[in-house]
């Protein structure tokens, strides 16, 4: 984008909390300062819909990079899906397009730059792991982690998104909220079937207990779930 849709305090702020997400040793406060990033970028982006007059949803490029780009596009369909986005990943490109509203595809833009790096050196953290015969499992490992942290994350952040809707229409009954965001969720569907008429679904798995245990250590289990690539 060539600006950013987000008030500059707004968009200081925020980058300020992840910016401190990013540098700590402890995970508890990384994890409290991204929420709080991603808690006032919700909320904005609610405050901003019944004025946004900036016409409907867009197509945005992201890199997904290797090692382990399944994993890091499952981190940002997460992400994107619990801020009213959709992402689609052209494997074969080593890109993925997020389509969605303007103030939407920012705020899963800064969450996926900095979430990736709270999530690469946890991962890192752990070192290299081998199995009881002393053969390789940094690898499946790895992959483990980032899929399960991408879980958990976008269990989180769906679940502050849905508290800041229904916080916004609470604070203001009988205004058109709720129908103008079910609207966009409309738009952005369409949207996605206009571009890429032709999708598959695209299966994750996990291979390494150890790493899904540590990737995802505060829940019980991880609904792996699905993303899509373009066919």
């Amino acid at each position: 984008m060539s600006s950013s849709p987000v008030d500059p305090k707004v968009l200081g702020r925020v980058r300020a909390l992840l910016a401190k997400a990013e540098s700590t040793d402890f995970p508890e406060e990384a994890e409290a300062l991204t929420a709080k990033a991603h808690q006032l970028m919700a909320r904005y982006a609610i405050d901003q819909v019944p004025h946004d007059t900036r016409g409907g949803p867009g197509l945005h490029s992201v890199a997904i990079d290797a090692p382990y780009p399944a994993a890091k596009f499952h981190l940002l369909g997460a992400i994107a899906q619990a801020n009213r986005c959709e992402a689609i990943w052209s494997k074969h490109e080593g890109v993925a397009t997020v389509v969605g509203f303007p103030v939407d595809v920012a705020t899963v833009e800064l969450l996926y730059t900095s979430l990736l790096v709270q999530a690469t050196t946890a991962m890192l953290a752990h070192g290299p792991r081998a199995d009881h015969r002393g053969r390789s499992r940094t690898r499946a490992f790895r992959h483990s982690f980032l899929l399960a942290f991408a879980t958990r994350i976008g269990q989180r952040l769906a679940e502050q998104t849905a508290a800041e809707e229904r916080a916004a229409a609470a604070a203001e009954p009988g205004t058109a909220l709720v129908p103008l965001l079910q609207e966009r969720a409309d738009e952005v569907h369409r949207a996605v079937g206009d571009a890429f008429p032709r999708l598959r679904t695209h299966r994750v798995s996990v291979s390494s207990g150890d790493g899904l245990r540590a990737g995802n250590a505060a829940a019980e289990q991880a609904d792996l779930g699905r993303g899509r690539l373009v066919s």
